[in-house]
């Protein structure tokens, strides 16, 4: 099948699956002409992709769970380990997220916010150290 009819079964942009090619993750046969032609294991593949990539996994971890997939004789043990990784990043995402809008929540809470050039949200920012 050529790019655009794979694109739409995996719903991934064309830009995309190019990419993916790019860097190895699929490999479609070229014709003689030197088009593109995608299987339907390239399709299933992109597939996983999209949903491995909407689950916010990084192109390296898209790359090891691709090997895991195609690996009929995996332990789901390194499938498990690659997703508790990435949980604990979210996790540590999470919280950096919630330290931020308590400190933005504290400086909106005493920024009065009227017409007057005080400000507690541009002093934070203008004198903050990291």
């Amino acid at each position: 099948m050529n790019i655009g009819i794979v694109a739409r079964k995996s719903g991934l942009p064309p830009k995309t699956i190019r990419y993916y090619e790019d860097i190895g993750l699929i490999l479609p046969d070229r014709l003689d002409n030197g088009y593109r032609s995608y299987s339907e294991a390239d399709s299933e593949k992109l597939i996983f992709l999209q949903r491995a990539r909407s689950l916010g996994f990084s192109i390296e971890d898209c790359r090891r769970l691709l090997s895991l997939y195609e690996d009929k004789n995996r332990a789901s043990a390194d499938v498990k380990a690659v997703a508790e990784n990435h949980l604990e990043i979210i996790d540590k995402k999470i919280r950096e997220l919630e330290s931020l809008k308590a400190t933005l929540s504290v400086l909106i809470d005493e920024c009065r916010g009227d017409h007057r050039p005080d400000c507690p949200i541009i002093n934070d920012l203008a004198h903050h150290k990291s």
